[in-house]
């Protein structure tokens, strides 16, 4: 029997009490620019443990001024992990900077600790500056392990934890990290697209312990304009653009929207993992997916799953109103990282991932009902 309505891979979740934050700050003195940037802000640091937070238009945006931040010049290489949104590489390419890839984890679908050690040991030291792990489909990377590494080799981390608020490996002494803390990347950034788990229509948050990063990120963010430590001083209207900057500001009605959504990400991880343990139930030892470490948290943005028959999947479940979604095309396949040499890269993980991944509805509002649809469809073809 056929689904009557449609099943998305994902769906925001807007309540009354997001809809009456956003009316109060249309009808306040700040659209922008105002008192509620700062809120979320602050709010959003001390949700993940960070000392600092910037926020931004989206997390494209974030990316471009961690590098920035972190003074990526033009030539200097930087490894990432090829199953990731392309994002992720182009900041690296706005600086005219060079991407490495980094193999996947066949299990987890991580970047590989293993295979970024080997590519940097080839290396001579210096050859990389920095290391981009990308917390995919909301599972943590240990980045314990990876912060030993780039000490070792003098590299600084960009955590892209665009999927993951709410998530948290365990370290070696049993201590929760979460996504985004600071303890272990230079910078973190998150995004708010409405699939994700804090939807602000578009958004992003930069967090980071370093004060210097943290000024400079903010002073990136808007236009490279500053009031302080000016040269001249003609009054209280001046101001001097100091360095070439970018308008990546985010709007008092995105942060509004922001910070009721952030109070509901607990309620909204939780229910993942509600939906991600009944999917796990139904496919054990039939479907493979996701691996987790025991002691840590998935936020679970997605819930991907390997098939044979991958398209033939996709296609069945549509017909049926079930619209999954592929995450994602390995960044190194796209026309342009092709056509500047990475069509021969060797990444036989992140490609046999490709072949045969599958995100299925994944979000707090997917109803019981909808999700045994789900699973009795990826059944029925699987079988």
């Amino acid at each position: 029997m056929k689904q009557n309505t449609v099943i998305p891979y994902g769906r925001q979740l807007i309540d009354e009490t997001d809809i009456r934050s956003v009316i109060e700050t249309l009808t306040s003195d700040y659209l922008t620019q105002g008192p509620k940037v700062a809120e979320f802000e602050e709010k959003f640091s001390k949700y993940v443990g960070s000392k600092y937070a910037v926020a931004v238009s989206n997390a494209t945006a974030g990316l471009h001024l961690a590098v920035m931040a972190m003074n990526l010049k033009p030539g200097e290489r930087v490894i990432t992990t090829p199953i990731t949104f392309a994002a992720t590489a182009n900041c690296v390419r706005y600086v005219k900077g060079e991407v490495w890839f980094a193999d996947i984890d066949p299990d987890t679908y991580l970047i590989s600790y293993e295979k970024t050690k080997d590519l940097i040991e080839s290396k001579p030291k210096g050859f990389f500056k920095g290391i981009i792990p990308v917390d995919f489909a909301g599972l943590p990377v240990n980045l314990e392990k990876f912060k030993e590494l780039a000490k070792e080799h003098d590299l600084w981390i960009i955590e892209d934890a665009c999927h993951a608020p709410g998530a948290h490996f365990t370290d070696s002494n049993g201590e929760k990290q979460h996504c985004g803390n600071g303890n272990y990347a230079d910078i973190s950034v998150f995004s708010f697209h409405p699939v994700k788990h804090i939807a602000c229509g578009e958004g992003g948050m930069l967090t980071t312990n370093n004060e210097e990063l943290y000024k400079k990120m903010m002073f990136l963010r808007t236009h490279g304009i500053s009031k302080e430590n000016m040269l001249e001083n003609h009054g209280g209207w001046y101001y001097e653009m100091q360095e070439l900057g970018y308008n990546y500001r985010l709007t008092d009605i995105q942060s509004a929207l922001g910070i009721t959504q952030l109070e509901k990400n607990d309620l909204g991880v939780l229910k993942r993992n509600e939906i991600a343990e009944k999917y796990k139930a139904a496919f054990k030892g039939k479907i493979k997916y996701q691996s987790l470490s025991k002691g840590d948290l998935n936020a679970h943005h997605l819930f991907v799953i390997e098939v044979e028959n991958r398209k033939g999947l996709y296609d069945f479940l549509k017909k049926n109103n079930i619209f999954a979604q592929i995450h994602y095309i390995p960044v190194h396949t796209l026309p342009y990282y092709k056509r500047i040499g990475y069509e021969n890269a060797d990444l036989n993980n992140a490609l046999k991932y490709y072949g045969s991944c599958i995100s299925l509805p994944m979000y707090p509002s997917l109803k019981d009902s909808e999700q045994d649809f789900v699973i009795e469809k990826t059944l029925e073809f699987n079988e």
